[in-house]
């Protein structure tokens, strides 16, 4: 227990100091316009040479600062929160693991030495989601990992492609990529982005992932896993100009955000609802850079890891004093027991929905102006402003079903504000999302963007954000006085509610199908013909053959007999 709190202590403190100085070397990059790369050459195949690369320029310091920040306040946090834990030793292990993998993907522009940080996250994040062993967590994990091996197969395939180049810098090189020789490398890139940014047809795995420990959530769903993705594609942005694959980029992130803002409306799991507003979130990051920006993108990542976090550690706190409920329809009134955690949590709230002067509002209210200004078609269009009003809809539903709204006896248990680990975990992120987004964006873009609307599409966006903010609020009294409504159009509110039936499409119909085929491959290969004429077929031949070998060694006078008359009657054959 002793070196549990040692360790506890001395990571949390590693992580904030090296945040410190990510941060202030970002500064210097910045300021300074000089990158530093530093290389190991590990081995040479003719002119190919297999090299070890680390770039230390001021977006990856930047990010690496952020995600330091991030993992030190949750470090703090889970000194409170799984102090009961028997395995907590093992969860700051793989913790630091976690943090270490997206350190080597954040700092690598070399396909090769990204693996260890890419393939590092996928491997730990497999053993987070099953830290509590159970059923459910196998099945959440195993679904984790499979999605994600389709992206690390992405990567590899990618570095077979790119052998032809000479080098694997695609920092580098994505300058010279043309779309017409290079667009099965393009496409490769942009899957891998898409299993690890969870987008459609990958999103089952992000809201599955919930099965682990609420820091790991935090965690994930802030700035390591479920970014790594976006990263990428920011790193592999200057490829994509004038490329065909924008636009594919463009129409599936774009219907991720609505299909995530619209399957939040019908979430009552508390934490679930927080996932599927990231992987909402990871569809604007992804289609505004599909659209040709990836500084706004790169700023989006930044402030949203910021209020996503502290969204994450305000709802473990309102579980773990609601007695370990996650459904929102047990809570209620919090408002009244627990002040502290509940203003927090509508700071991050009104972040997310991009209230004026707090840190979603610089990025998000940047990003929906561009887009509007692009040249954007009439589908991506729309889904734009349904995925905003729904944001603020399920943002308002969250507040009125556990926040505020009617008193709740289920809440009773331990609802309280005690905890002062947890709360001053919390003050750093609480103040970076009020203050942080100002900030970016004077230093991101010291020259402002140019932005040309006319007075409605200049004001689409606050009346988008009301309009939602509206609906949802009456959506929410019209489900207490109307229940069984929704009955009338049961179909659909199924479909919507379950992210257009993505879990069942990548578990059961995948498996059954894949399960039949092995079974039938079964029968008719290993236990059928291939036995037949494979290893038991070629065994029961050189079985007869050692065998008639045998006998014809053996000294038997009807043998010799049979070969005397065989050989006579050929030599007749052969004389006539």
């Amino acid at each position: 227990m002793v070196w549990s709190i040692y360790l506890h202590k001395t990571s949390m403190m590693s992580l904030g100091i090296g945040s410190l100085v990510c941060g202030l070397t970002s500064f210097v990059k910045l300021f300074s316009g000089i990158s530093t790369v530093v290389e190991w050459d590990i081995m040479s195949l003719n002119s190919l040479s297999v090299v070890f690369v680390l770039i230390f320029d001021w977006i990856s310091m930047m990010f690496l600062c952020f995600v330091l920040l991030i993992s030190s306040s949750v470090m703090y946090y889970s000194g409170s929160y799984m102090k009961d834990d028997k395995c907590f030793s093992r969860f700051m292990y793989l913790v630091l693991m976690f943090v270490l993998s997206m350190a080597m993907m954040v700092l690598s522009p070399n396909l090769i030495s990204i693996l260890l940080g890419w393939d590092g996250l996928g491997l730990v994040s497999y053993a987070l989601v099953i830290f509590y062993q159970n059923e459910k967590s196998s099945n959440a994990g195993m679904l984790t990992i499979l999605s994600n091996r389709i992206g690390d197969v992405a990567i590899l395939l990618s570095i077979g492609l790119m052998m032809s180049l000479g080098s694997w810098n695609f920092v580098f090189y994505s300058y010279y990529i043309l779309d017409s020789e290079w667009i099965l490398l393009k496409f490769l890139m942009m899957l891998a982005a898409m299993t690890k940014s969870a987008q459609i047809p990958f999103s089952a795995w992000l809201p599955a992932a919930m099965a682990a420990p609420t820091p790991v959530s935090a965690l994930v769903h802030s700035s390591t896993l479920v970014t790594a993705g976006v990263y990428l594609m920011i790193r592999f942005s200057a490829a994509l100009e004038g490329s065909s694959i924008q636009s594919v980029l463009l129409i599936i992130s774009c219907l991720t955000m609505f299909m995530a803002g619209l399957g939040a409306n019908f979430e009552y799991d508390l934490k679930k609802i927080i996932a599927l507003s990231t992987l909402s979130q990871l569809g604007v990051m992804l289609s505004i850079l599909a659209l040709g920006y990836p500084d706004l993108s790169f700023f989006h990542l930044l402030s949203h890891a910021l209020f996503k976090a502290l969204l994450f550690m305000c709802a473990g706190i309102i579980i773990h004093s609601v007695g370990n409920y996650q459904d929102i329809r047990s809570m209620g009134g919090l408002v009244n027991f627990m002040p502290l955690s509940v203003a927090f949590m509508s700071v991050a709230n009104l972040a997310l929905c991009g209230f004026p002067f707090l840190a979603g509002f610089y990025s998000k209210d940047m990003i929906l102006e561009v887009a509007f200004m692009s040249w954007v078609n009439i589908i991506s269009f729309l889904l734009y402003i349904l995925a905003t009003g729904l944001t603020v809809s399920y943002t308002m539903r969250l507040v009125f079903y556990s926040l505020s709204g009617n008193f709740n006896l289920s809440v009773m248990s331990n609802t309280s504000d005690e905890d002062k680990v947890m709360n001053n975990s919390m003050v750093l992120l609480g103040v970076s999302a009020i203050f942080m987004g100002a900030l970016l964006s004077w230093l991101i873009f010291p020259e402002p963007y140019m932005i040309c609307l006319n007075e409605l599409m200049k004001s689409m966006v606050l009346l988008i954000s009301m309009s939602g903010g509206l609906i949802g609020y009456m959506f929410n009294l019209l489900n207490i006085n109307y229940k069984l409504k929704s009955l009338l159009n049961y179909k659909l509110v199924i479909m919507s509610g379950s992210m257009w039936f993505m879990p069942f499409i990548s578990t059961s119909p995948l498996s059954k199908v894949s399960l039949g085929i092995g079974m039938k491959v079964d029968k008719i290969g290993d236990k059928g013909w291939f036995e037949y004429f494979g290893s038991q077929g070629l065994y029961y031949l050189f079985y007869k053959m050692s065998y008639m070998m045998n006998m014809l060694q053996t000294n038997n006078i009807k043998v010799f007999m049979k070969v005397f008359v065989v050989s006579m009657v050929i030599m007749i054959y052969v004389l006539l």
